[in-house]
């Protein structure tokens, strides 16, 4: 670790002295990219992050958006893209239980997660690795807490090789009485540390987050990747749940990145105080652990707490009742955050400065340009089967059944469909669960490519009969100081802000990751977005055909093939389609359709187009037919479409005029079979055979 000259003299001038290493070390960790958003904040301000049911916003560990006038969901996503590289079991498995303290700190009890994962070409043997090990931690931790993992999503793209992404989302639930928030409260007030012993783990990892992937990080950089322990963090949860019951906790902060140094000083900060701390009152599992080892140690599974005086008595019974360690470390104080070890200060600055003083960077960029149509003469047959097959359009179901997807009993709507949809029936209200990107398109057209990303994630809501409420975001991209790649990164940020604020959904919070570059180059620019909707009940229309109805298209199609998996797989180019209007309008209007009993099943049409959606579909009972003018109407991935199965189709009509085109596919079939025909060309599936195209990962992989 070392402190860059530029940032050496800017706090040589505020403080009027070096700074000790220990300082040093902090202000390197907390003035990061990582954590102080040096490059991206200028551009953050594009979002609206407020709309009446927005309870708490952006700066907390986690948001906070109301169901109604008591029952409140917490909304939190982050990053562990590096640790994931070097160990993709613990760096996946970290990065659950960190954005499941994140929603504990709001006083919050998690109910469902979301993971969104990004991996080099299916076919290289090393993103096999890394996407069965990140799979294996998520499913480990997340199935060991009792937290549900029901939605998400799962690309490949050559551009991840040297560097995956793994984004994962929490949901919670909170009432308005039991709700906290990480900004201390009052001088004097305890700060306790509740859990898991500190060590030498994760040392660093903030910064380690901040810089380019080296060819030996494997290697290298292991001893910064934090290793998890699902069991104590379970015992946290339950342990938070009963300090809540009682009212013994006036803020919280959990201990993430810059581990204690970064999460006492955000939140005295965050309230306008200062802290006395004596790191050695700090619980520690290893021996002669020096004060800069317990300040940015990244240990997991530990919480931060103010607390009153008379209560920490209590505090401490209820963490030794289970079986987590508890050390008063300090308290809340007016003045600097000063931190004493064996006698010695060795850290006294102001906490404001610490935490929230980081010089912004002033980056060039270069706009990115879009390409122009040049379509291959592609065989039809080959092409449909070769985009069907596609690890990006193939069921996703290897992953999925290794989580608990169910536990918890609240999972109404299980993974595998548009969106996922979980019952709250504190607020007898359905919460309708969408997240992803799609990196093809990003790396088409970024700004095109992300105003299509949030409209599909709100297009799966509505789908499932939910009204989009808010979102939060995980902005993925590479080194920013390279002028095309911040480009390219803020044409990502503009294209989620503007649609986002077109469909009126506040992003309420959200996670940036830069410095995603290793040898093989930079990540395509990935937005990801969590976004969250509400219905009322937990019914949905479910995916798959049920027969007896007449399907619809509904929805304008962009009649262009930019970013799509058919080009991806047959070559070519193309501009990125054209959106909807009105996005807004035919979101809403698609909510309330989807509710109708007269809706027999909803799908959205995006990945692989039209033509994979059918094919989706499709069951061993049910199929259909349906004509193409040609393979751009086939494969076109324009999103804010969909595909209805309704009996009373006149009415689905009337719904959408003015609002979308809605065009008739044709009534479903007895034979559970796909018939495609394009031109003079007709393909035949039966839905065994859609089913082994679509089966690739787990052939590969089982």
């Amino acid at each position: 670790m070392s402190l860059p000259d530029s940032d050496h003299d800017v706090i040589v001038s505020e403080l009027g002295r070096d700074p000790t290493a220990a300082e040093a070390a902090l202000f390197e960790n907390l003035w990061s990219e990582h954590c102080a958003y040096r490059s991206s904040r200028p551009l953050l301000s594009a979002f609206d992050s407020e709309s009446p049911d927005v309870v708490v916003g952006p700066g907390d560990d986690a948001a906070v958006v109301a169901l109604d006038d008591e029952t409140y969901v917490t909304m939190g996503i982050e990053s562990h893209n590096h640790p994931s590289y070097v160990d993709p079991y613990d760096g996946a498995a970290t990065g659950v239980g960190g954005i499941v303290r994140d929603t504990l700190s709001m006083g919050a009890y998690p109910i469902a997660l979301a993971d969104s994962l990004y991996f080099g070409s299916f076919d290289r043997e090393h993103s096999r690795y890394l996407f069965e090990g990140v799979v294996e931690g998520i499913a480990d931790y997340g199935n060991s807490i009792g937290v549900p993992t029901v939605a998400g999503s799962v690309d490949f793209h050559p551009d991840y090789e040297g560097n995956p992404l793994v984004n994962v989302a929490c949901v919670g639930l909170v009432t308005d009485d039991r709700l906290v928030t990480a900004e201390a409260k009052r001088a004097g007030n305890k700060l306790v540390l509740v859990g898991n012993a500190t060590g030498r783990d994760g040392l660093g990892g903030a910064s380690f987050a901040s810089e380019d992937l080296s060819e030996d990080a494997e290697t290298e950089d292991r001893p910064a990747v934090q290793v998890g322990d699902p069991y104590t963090e379970k015992l946290l949860i339950e342990a938070n749940e009963a300090l809540i019951d009682e009212d013994l906790i006036r803020s919280a902060r959990d201990l993430g990145a810059a581990g204690l140094g970064g999460a006492s000083s955000e939140l005295v900060a965050k309230g306008g105080f200062g802290a006395r701390i004596e790191l050695d009152r700090v619980h520690q599992r290893e021996p002669d652990m020096n004060a800069l080892e317990i300040l940015l140690a990244e240990s997991q599974e530990r919480m931060c707490y103010e607390v009153r005086p008379a209560d920490v008595d209590r505090v401490e019974a209820i963490a030794e009742r289970f079986d987590l360690g508890c050390s008063v470390i300090g308290e809340v104080a007016e003045g600097n955050y000063v931190c004493t070890f064996e006698g010695e200060t060795v850290v006294d600055v102001p906490a404001e400065f610490l935490a929230d003083g980081a010089p912004m960077n002033d980056l060039d960029a270069v706009e990115p340009t879009q390409t122009e149509r040049d379509l291959p003469n592609a065989d039809l047959g080959e092409a449909f089967e070769a985009v069907a097959s596609s690890p990006n359009t193939a069921s996703k179901r290897w992953v999925y059944r290794q989580y608990d997807h169910e536990v918890g009993v609240r999972t109404a709507l299980r993974p595998g469909d548009d969106a996922a949809v979980v019952a709250v029936r504190e607020a007898e209200t359905g919460v309708a669960i969408s997240a992803g990107a799609n990196p093809n398109w990003t790396t088409a057209a970024p700004y095109e490519g992300s105003r299509a990303v949030a409209l599909e994630n709100a297009t799966n809501l509505a789908v499932k009969g939910a009204t989009p409420l808010a979102a939060v975001d995980c902005l993925n991209g590479g080194n920013p100081e390279k002028p095309d790649v911040y480009g390219g990164f803020e044409a990502i940020v503009d294209g989620l802000a503007e649609m986002c604020s077109t469909l009126s959904v506040p992003v309420v919070g959200g996670n940036v990751s830069l410095y995603n570059d290793s040898v093989a180059g930079p990540i395509p620019p990935t937005p990801t977005l969590a976004m969250v909707g509400a219905k009322d009940g937990y019914d949905a229309p479910p995916l798959s055909l049920s027969g007896g109805g007449t399907l619809l298209l509904v929805g304008a199609d962009g009649d262009a093939l930019g970013g799509s998996e058919y080009l991806a797989q047959v070559g070519g180019s193309d501009r990125f389609p054209a959106l909807a209007d009105d996005p807004a309008a035919v979101v809403r209007t698609l909510a309330a359709v989807a509710n109708w009993e007269s809706t027999l099943s909803t799908h959205d049409v995006s990945h692989g187009g039209l033509a994979v959606a059918l094919a989706e579909m499709v069951t061993a009972e049910t199929g259909v037919a349906v004509e193409f003018d040609d393979a751009v109407a086939a494969f076109d991935e324009t999103p804010g479409r969909a595909v209805v199965e309704t009996t009373d189709p006149e009415s689905v009509r009337e719904a959408f005029e003015g609002v979308a085109p809605v065009e008739t596919l044709g009534t479903p079939t007895d034979d559970g079979a796909l018939s495609l025909t394009v031109g003079s060309e007709t393909l035949n599936y039966a839905a065994e055979e859609l089913a082994d195209l679509r089966s690739v990962i787990e052939r590969e992989l089982d």
